[in-house]
């Protein structure tokens, strides 16, 4: 009885060893044994195909309904999995909310295509857990090898990527590895390097686009925009690099940095001219945004009546109710809020609504088709006299002709920037500018 029980003692251990904890699919230590396995059984020619897949809106499932719920909803996602692939393929759960799929005896490309179809829609299909109907999605990346061929840190490596892939793609999508995505991986790694030098060796930069008031043509403020003076590669705009700054959490510094610049920069001005500073929607996440304003206006001398913060309505999706009270903690402090790139997201309307916002700027997408395209005309007519009636004021992106101002002048537009007044400029740059449209100015007066 003694041998037996030690027996069953030791197999337990080993299922455990090889099993995960929460959904008893095998881990990633039987996944090993698995390939190791096949590569010694290798037949030439024969293929197999990895598939790494991780769950849409999972974070949301377990902040709203709690842990023991997407507990429940992987250990139901689990054997939803099972019952789409055939007995000798593994389905093994990788962490959090990662599986993964090893496909043997791969016969075409397309029947790998059918299957990442059929998992999509299957964790489409809604679940019920715990009285919840829960809707959640997948993404897969795919990487296809022979086996003969196959180095497991590698197959999983190049899923992992594929999947990177298809959730840059939206959600619900698969994608199949391909040898440059390895190379876009590398130079990203080497990005994310060069930005964490950057930002301790001060290479970034403030550039400044002026504002100017479209009735009188003076500049009542500039938009401060980050610029990386790369040692090797030059100036470089922040499209290529705010976005890897916000998925390796090097935001929160490069934000904290442009606005404290900003604003010891924005002191040297006239007290008629503002200073606009964009926020990622990331910056709200520590819920410490009102003291970081609050130490950039202490540190600059700046009153807060000339700073203006530009939010995106993105920012206004996540954590709404945190969102709002740090952006009323911060115009206590004087502090101006504008509503970034109107129209372009959701439920703009209700923004205003929810929140006193003291400017819209109207996305250059409108602004670009005015004179062209009778519906960009019609929404920024609509928008100007929404502010209008609202006591908010107006201001137009990206305003690069004459026939463009002409018709924000008869739509009532209180502001405007653009390449038609100025590309972003250097600090040093910025009086002169300001000069030189009050001279021009007078002139016309």
């Amino acid at each position: 009885a003694d041998v037996t029980e030690a027996r069953n003692a030791s197999a337990r251990l080993a299922h455990m060893a090889r099993h995960d904890a929460l959904t008893d699919l095998p881990n990633r230590t039987m996944l090993r044994e698995r390939l190791d396995e096949m590569m010694r059984n290798a037949r030439s020619g024969d293929r197999c195909a990895m598939l790494c897949l991780d769950l849409d809106r999972f974070k949301l499932v377990n902040d709203t309904l709690g842990h023991p719920v997407g507990d429940a909803l992987l250990v139901a996602v689990a054997s939803r999995l099972v019952t789409l692939v055939r007995h000798h393929d593994v389905v093994t759960r990788l962490g959090g909310d990662e599986f993964s799929v090893l496909v043997q005896h791969v016969t075409s490309d397309h029947a790998i295509e059918q299957l990442c179809r059929r998992i999509i829609e299957a964790l489409t299909q809604p679940f019920e857990i715990g009285g919840h109907h829960i809707q959640i999605g997948a993404s897969i990346g795919v990487t296809m090898v022979e086996v003969d061929a196959l180095d497991p840190n590698v197959m999983l490596r190049d899923a992992d990527l594929a999947l990177y892939s298809a959730k840059a793609g939206g959600r619900g999508n698969y994608c199949f590895y391909t040898p440059d995505m390895h190379v876009f991986a590398t130079r990203r790694r080497e990005l994310e390097i060069e930005l964490r030098r950057a930002l301790k060796s001060e290479e970034f930069e403030v550039h400044y686009q002026p504002q100017v008031a479209i009735g009188t043509h003076a500049v009542v403020g500039f938009e401060a925009l980050a610029r990386w003076y790369h040692p090797e590669r030059g100036i470089i705009p922040p499209n290529e690099f705010i976005s890897v700054c916000e998925e390796i959490g090097l935001i929160g510094a490069v934000g904290e940095f442009v606005l404290t610049r900003a604003c010891r920069d924005a002191a040297c001005w006239p007290d008629s001219v503002k200073i606009a500073v964009n926020l990622s929607a990331l910056q709200f996440k520590s819920g410490t945004l009102p003291a970081v304003v609050a130490h950039a206006l202490r540190v600059s001398g700046l009153d807060p009546r000339r700073l203006e913060l530009e939010i995106t309505e993105s920012a206004m999706l996540d954590d709404t109710a945190s969102v709002l009270k740090q952006l009323r903690d911060i115009k206590q402090l004087g502090v101006l809020i504008s509503l970034d790139d109107f129209g372009t997201g959701y439920s703009s309307l209700s923004h205003i609504r929810n929140f006193p916002f003291d400017r819209v700027k109207i996305d250059q997408s409108f602004v670009r088709d005015l004179g062209t395209n009778s519906d960009s005309l019609a929404i920024v007519r609509a928008v100007t006299g929404l502010c209008g009636s609202l006591g908010i004021l107006s201001t137009a992106e990206g305003v690069e002709t004459l026939d463009q101002l002409n018709i924000l002048v008869a739509e009532k537009c209180d502001s405007a920037q653009g390449y038609y007044f100025s590309r972003p400029v250097p600090f040093v740059e910025t009086l002169p500018f300001v000069s030189r449209m009050h001279a021009l100015h007078s002139q016309a007066a």
